[in-house]
């Protein structure tokens, strides 16, 4: 059961704030594929940083850090993936 202190669930304030915290947590998880794949040596593109940076599919980003422990490059975390929708 989730219990929620705003005082009415799906309020404009409370939609902010958890969609707040997705992006907090996505930007966190960026952060600690880059620092793994840079902490194992590996030369991360402007590219595969921005890419990683800008994403914010906490799935995807979850998957490329289990990948970023055994990739050979960094560019590597993206293969067989789908390409992540673009922002317009």
């Amino acid at each position: 059961m989730v219990i929620s202190y705003f005082p009415g669930r799906g309020t404009v304030f409370e939609e902010a704030y958890y969609d707040g915290k997705a992006k907090g947590e996505a930007k966190g998880m960026a952060k600690a594929v880059l620092r793994l794949l840079e902490n194992r040596g590996l030369a991360v593109s402007d590219d595969a940083r921005t890419r990683v940076s800008d994403c914010t599919d906490l799935d995807r980003l979850d998957g490329w850090l289990d990948r970023a422990g055994t990739v050979q490059r960094a560019e590597e975390l993206f293969e067989g993936m789908p390409e992540e929708p673009r922002s317009e």
